[in-house]
């Protein structure tokens, strides 16, 4: 069963960087678009940013400037580098690789992460 793996999370202050990446346990066969979510409390989930396999990205109006995704194709990672922390940025953080196939054989489905918490403090 492949599951994907976060990493990177924790505290900050304001104005502080993270770096979160994630990637499959196991062997894969593709990912497509892989990216970024997060929840806050109370919230609902909110798009952060996405990633195509060619490398082409996305952004939520609210971290574009702030936030860079990128991801290594050979090591099915993607990472989601963070800057200029805001007390509003605080939020579970969940990893999702749209399209994953686990082998040539199988159907591709989505698989998501199990969240990495994010809290930035004023």
């Amino acid at each position: 069963q492949v599951q994907l793996v976060e990493s990177g999370g924790g505290s900050v202050e304001a104005g502080g960087s993270l770096r979160l990446a994630c990637a499959p346990s196991g062997r894969i066969f593709s990912i497509s678009d892989m990216g970024w979510y997060r929840q806050a409390p109370g919230k609902q989930r909110e798009l952060v940013a996405t990633i195509t396999r060619g490398g082409s990205t996305n952004y939520a109006d609210s971290v574009k400037g702030r936030f860079t995704i990128s991801r290594d194709n050979a090591k099915n990672t993607v990472y989601l580098q963070m800057n200029s922390l805001k007390p509003d940025d605080t939020a579970v953080y969940y990893c999702i690789a749209q399209r994953l196939i686990t082998d040539k054989y199988s159907t591709p489905r989505d698989y998501w992460g199990q969240g990495t918490q994010v809290t930035v403090s004023s």
